[in-house]
């Protein structure tokens, strides 16, 4: 069975930018392994991923959002594959998190942090079964150790173990492979 994977990461990188490069090799990386690659559908990053897993040959779904066009007027990217769209900017956040085998983080702002924390808070409390939820860059392990470091009353230790670190995208697939027992 394809596992499907979903990306997170931010809509502001451009053709052309390092950030733009290392989404689009992240994605040729899933899509050249035959993953399924889920994305917010728009732009930037979720372009990037999207491009670069469609031309490795792989299925792409862009989940998008009729507020979110509402918000900043946008259609899906040219590699979306499949569109799942949804009415609103929550469900779409959920259907990210819900319908997939595992989920990476690229470097992202505040929709991506959001993307992350609802996967994590429905890992912890057992709404999701079980899967791999990595974060892709030091970015993101600085935050969420500062995280931990001044909210450690409140973040159990058996909580943290649901987020993974990776430094780069090699690095996030290789333990993806691992986690999801892929050879």
């Amino acid at each position: 069975m394809t596992k499907k994977i979903s990306v997170f990461g931010s809509s502001s990188p451009k053709p052309g930018a390092a950030t733009y490069q290392k989404a689009y090799e992240l994605g040729k990386l899933l899509g050249s392994a035959g993953m399924t690659v889920l994305t917010g559908g728009y732009m930037g990053t979720m372009e990037a991923t999207s491009r670069g897993a469609s031309e490795a040959g792989a299925h792409v779904i862009g989940v998008t959002s009729e507020e979110v066009e509402a918000w900043r007027p946008v259609g899906p990217n040219q590699w979306v594959a499949e569109e799942w769209r949804c009415q609103t900017y929550q469900d779409r956040l959920y259907a990210l998190v819900e319908n997939c085998n595992a989920c990476l983080a690229l470097p992202g702002g505040i929709g991506t942090l959001l993307e992350v924390t609802l996967a994590w808070s429905k890992l912890v409390v057992n709404v999701l079964p079980p899967k791999p939820l990595i974060l892709i860059g030091n970015g993101w392990h600085k935050v969420i150790e500062t995280f931990y470091q001044e909210m450690a009353d409140y973040v159990p230790y058996d909580s943290r173990e649901y987020i993974s670190f990776a430094p780069d995208n090699q690095a996030a697939f290789e333990l993806l492979k691992q986690l999801l027992s892929i050879p």
